[in-house]
């Protein structure tokens, strides 16, 4: 049965922006073992994970994020998240990346929402 809520498991959205932002680690808000797909159809975990992450905060940009829908079943929750990214890179690069991400989270034994599929693409569609 699906309920929604909107105050959890939006908050790790909030610390996820956080982190990306300030340049930090994003590793406290994934579980071990999560799957980020930073290129649609091409998942990654571990290492690769926390370098698609750092290339994104390598250009320096803000990213914005607004929960649009918040699925809760148990101690798992769907999240529908609007994101962009806009500016200028430290390169000079403009920057103009948005999506709707599609993401699975898991509410941990402590009580914290972390990110087990990270889908900032969402419903993209790719080539098979």
């Amino acid at each position: 049965m699906k309920t929604h809520d909107n105050s959890g498991p939006a908050d790790a959205a909030a610390r996820f922006v956080e982190a990306m932002n300030s340049g930090g680690s994003l590793d406290h808000v994934y579980e071990d073992g999560a799957v980020l797909i930073p290129v649609p159809g091409h998942p990654v975990t571990g290492p690769a994970l926390a370098a698609a992450n750092r290339h994104l905060q390598s250009f320096g940009v803000p990213m914005e994020a607004v929960p649009r829908q918040v699925y809760v079943a148990g101690d798992i929750a769907l999240l529908i998240v609007d994101w962009s990214m806009r500016g200028t890179a430290r390169d000079g690069t403009k920057i103009d990346m948005s999506g709707t991400a599609t993401d699975v989270l898991r509410r941990g034994a402590d009580g914290q929402w972390r990110y087990v599929i990270d889908n900032p693409h969402g419903t993209a569609t790719f080539p098979s």
